[in-house]
C-alpha cells in the first residue's frame, strides 16, 4: 500500500478476508470497502482483477474461483504447490479469456534493468555464472511476533515458517535469474531444517526447510548457484560474473539498489589477495575492485518507490518511512498489477509469459523439495527466451 498513490490507473474496489476483523481494520485505515463475502467480491461487475494474497495453500481454489468468475487474476508467490495445478489455472485463464500473472515483480525493478542492460551491451562479455544470495536473518532471533503492519495486523510468523523460507523468498532471484539466462534444463539442490524451536506454540521442527542452495544449468550454457535461509545473517546480494568482468548489487529488496560493473584486470584480480583491501572495500576500489556504479536505468513507475507512503501517516512516521525506503528496502509491490494492467488494456503482450511463469513454479517446487538427500534432475518445462524487458519501459 506504500506505492498505491503512484498507480492512478488502478482502483481498489474492495478487501475480503476470511476473518472479518482483518478487512475492517484494512478497511478502516485505508478506507476501502469491505466485502461480506469472497462469492460477493466475485459478483461485482466492478471488479476486473482480483489479487490473490491469500496463504500459499489457498492459492489454487481462490485463483481458480475468481478466473471462472471471469476476472484476471495476479496472485502471489508460489503460483500453487502443484505443477498440474498451476499448468490447469493457465489453461482456464485461456478458455475464460482472462489473463492469469503473478509476483514477484522485482524483475521490472530499475536495479534489475540496469543489470539486464550491462549485461546485453557486453559490459562483462559472456555472461558465465550467477551468485544470488538471500539469507534473510536468523528467524527465530528477530523478534517478529511483535511485529505489526499499518493496520494493526501481526506479521504472519507462523506461515512463514510453516511454508519455510524456499517457498517465501527463492521467486525473487529466479524471476529475474531466468528471464535473463533463458530456461533452466538442470537443477542440483539441497534443502534442509536446521534451527530447532523457531517459534512459541510450533514444534522443534516443523518439516520444512529454512535452508536451501540450488544450482542451476541453463540452455544458454551458463550457470548460477541460489541460496535461501532463515539462519544466516542477512546477504541479499546479486553477482553476474562474464568472461571479462561482474555486475554486482547489494539486494532484490531495493527497486533501486545500486549497481556496479567491474571489468576484470589482472590489478583488480590481485587486490583481492590481499586482507587490508578485503577489509576496506572503499581503499579496494582504488584498485578496481567492485568497479564503478552505473546510472539506475529507470522505467514508467520508478517514482513509485522514490516517494512510497502509506495512507494516513503521521509526520514521526514519515521519517522513519524515508530512513526505511534509504536504508532498508523500497518495493512497489503494485508494480506487477501496473504491469499486468498493460497487457490486459494494451496489446495482449507481457514480458512474463505464461510458461515463463509455469516453470519458475517448477523449480520452485524442485528446491523446496530437494530434502536433505538432494535431488539432480531435469525440468519439465520450458520457455522461450524473453528477449530484452527495455521495451517494456
Amino acid at each position: 500500500m506504500r506505492t498505491l498513490h503512484a498507480h492512478p490507473e488502478i482502483f481498489v474496489t474492495g478487501v475480503f478476508d476470511l476473518i472479518p476483523s482483518r478487512s475492517t481494520a484494512v478497511s478502516i485505515h485505508y478506507g476501502f470497502h469491505v466485502y461480506n463475502s469472497y462469492a460477493e467480491l466475485l459478483s461485482d461487475d466492478n471488479v476486473e482483477t482480483v489479487i490473490n494474497l491469500t496463504t500459499i495453500s489457498s492459492h489454487f481454489e481462490v485463483t481458480k474461483r475468481a478466473l471462472l468468475a471471469g476476472k484476471h487474476v495476479y496472485s502471489e508467490k508460489p503460483l500453487t504447490k502443484s505443477l498440474e495445478e498451476t499448468k490447469y489455472l493457465f489453461a482456464l485463464a485461456s478458455s475464460m479469456g482472462v489473463v492469469f500473472q503473478g509476483a514477484p515483480c522485482n524483475v521490472y525493478s530499475d536495479t534489475v534493468r540496469t543489470i539486464f542492460k550491462a549485461v546485453e551491451e557486453g559490459s562483462i562479455g559472456k555472461p558465465l555464472l550467477i551468485h544470488a544470495e538471500l539469507d534473510d536473518n536468523p528467524i527465530h532471533l528477530m523478534g517478529f511476533e511483535k511485529v505489526l503492519s499499518p493496520t494493526g495486523a501481526p506479521w504472519p510468523l507462523e506461515e512463514e515458517i510453516l511454508e519455510g523460507c524456499t517457498y517465501e523468498h527463492v521467486g525473487y532471484h529466479l524471476v529475474w535469474i531466468c528471464a535473463l539466462l533463458g530456461p533452466a534444463v538442470s537443477v542440483t539442490a539441497f534443502s534442509s531444517e536446521l534451527i530447532d524451536n523457531k517459534m512459541n506454540g510450533l514444534p522443534v521442527k516443523v518439516g520444512t526447510p529454512d535452508y536451501s542452495v540450488a544450482c542451476l544449468s541453463f540452455a544458454c550454457g551458463a550457470a548460477a548457484r541460489i541460496t535461501c535461509s532463515v539462519v544466516a545473517p542477512r546477504d541479499h546480494r546479486m553477482r553476474v560474473i562474464g568472461d571479462s568482468g561482474e555486475i554486482s548489487t547489494d539486494g532484490y529488496r531495493h527497486y533501486q539498489s545500486p549497481v556496479y560493473l567491474e571489468r576484470f584486470s589482472s590489478r583488480s584480480l590481485n587486490a583481492r589477495k590481499f586482507s587490508t583491501l578485503r577489509s576496506w572495500p572503499g581503499l579496494a576500489r582504488l584498485f578496481g575492485v567492485g568497479g564503478r556504479r552505473l546510472p539506475l536505468v529507470r522505467h514508467w513507475k520508478s517514482k513509485a518507490v522514490e516517494s512510497s507512503r502509506p495512507a494516513g501517516m503521521p509526520l514521526k512516521s514519515k521519517m522513519i518511512e524515508w530512513l526505511r525506503r534509504r536504508e532498508v528496502y523500497a518495493q512497489d509491490k503494485f508494480l506487477g498489477v501496473a504491469e499486468m494492467s498493460r497487457s490486459v488494456n494494451g496489446d495482449g503482450s507481457s514480458f512474463l509469459t505464461e510458461d515463463f511463469l509455469i516453470h519458475i513454479n517448477e523449480l520452485t517446487l524442485m528446491i523446496q523439495g530437494a530434502g536433505k538427500q538432494g535431488l539432480a534432475s531435469k525440468p519439465t518445462t520450458t520457455f522461450s527466451p524473453l528477449g530484452s524487458i527495455s521495451r517494456f519501459s
